[in-house]
């Protein structure tokens, strides 16, 4: 089967040595800053958007919106709908012309996990949809942030046996990484991440909060998309915060949006300097 564009480009990141940022959207602005930064630095960059957005009324007209968008791009960027286990809201995510959907099933059991993803891929692939999968839980909430332990780790064996079976483009593990912010100091199992290394290629869900040294160890060891939703928001936050009340006397819309695009894009900067991308190596895929 063909590899859908998705996987090409995950691929074509990983042959560089590098991964592929995926970022965490929940507007309009957010999806600016993510692809403002990615044309300034000339990386590929994925656009995620989580299941409760999408679910929300008008999530799939943002993602519409969000795929238009991505075409005037002078990058790659995909959109990709985040951590999806209900069957409807995938084939929602295929119809509205997302890119790839991660399916969930986690929290099956590891054979009710291999039937899912490989119904899901077996459906979407032939489409150009591509498909990613969890093997092992990673802890914590997509869309709010708060401590939490690590949870079941993947194991390598298990690992190449589960791609074998269900043909997904894309394996997000578990390494000790979690969602939100972490309950002490992040400890990646980075022996793990080398021995699961392979195919197809690995997505590090969980990445905010993790220091600088340990996203560079994990892509120099194969890890081709890493995830960030966290410390996006805290930006975002962060920004409205400083200057809604310099910009509430005027109603200043225009520059409070302004304000959270640039906090936002100045997290997106340093997570793809940090996976390995440079402002002059701007490139498109064939």
């Amino acid at each position: 089967m063909a590899a859908t564009r998705f996987a090409a480009v995950l691929e074509r990141a990983r042959g560089l040595g590098r991964a592929v940022g995926a970022f965490t959207c929940y507007d309009l602005e957010g999806f600016e800053a993510v692809a403002g930064s990615a044309e300034a630095q000339g990386a590929p960059a994925i656009v995620l958007i989580s299941p409760s957005s999408f679910a929300a009324p008008g999530g799939r007209r943002l993602a519409r919106a969000f795929v238009a968008m991505a075409t005037e791009a002078s990058v790659d960027l995909l959109v990709q709908l985040d951590h999806v286990s209900d069957r409807d809201q995938i084939e929602r995510a295929a119809d509205a012309g997302l890119d790839a959907v991660m399916a969930d099933g986690s929290k099956l059991d590891y054979e009710q996990n291999v039937e899912f993803t490989r119904t899901v891929a077996g459906s979407l692939r032939p489409r150009g949809v591509a498909v990613e999968a969890e093997l092992g839980r990673v802890e914590g909430h997509e869309d709010r942030a708060g401590p939490v332990a690590s949870g079941e780790l993947t194991d390598p064996a298990q690992a190449r046996e589960f791609a074998e079976r269900t043909g997904v483009d894309c394996l997000a593990v578990a390494i000790g990484n979690v969602h939100g912010h972490y309950s002490g100091t992040p400890r990646l199992d980075f022996d793990r991440l080398e021995a699961i290394t392979g195919t197809p290629p690995l997505s590090l869900h969980g990445a905010s909060g993790l220091p600088e040294p340990a996203l560079r160890r994990a892509v120099a060891l194969g890890v081709a998309k890493v995830n960030v939703n966290t410390e996006l928001r805290a930006a975002y936050f962060g920004a409205l915060r400083a200057n809604v009340d310099a910009t509430e006397e005027g109603l200043d819309l225009k520059a409070l949006g302004e304000a959270t695009v640039a906090a936002v894009a100045r997290v997106v900067d340093s997570k793809l300097a940090a996976f390995g991308w440079a402002p002059e190596e701007l490139r498109r895929s064939a």
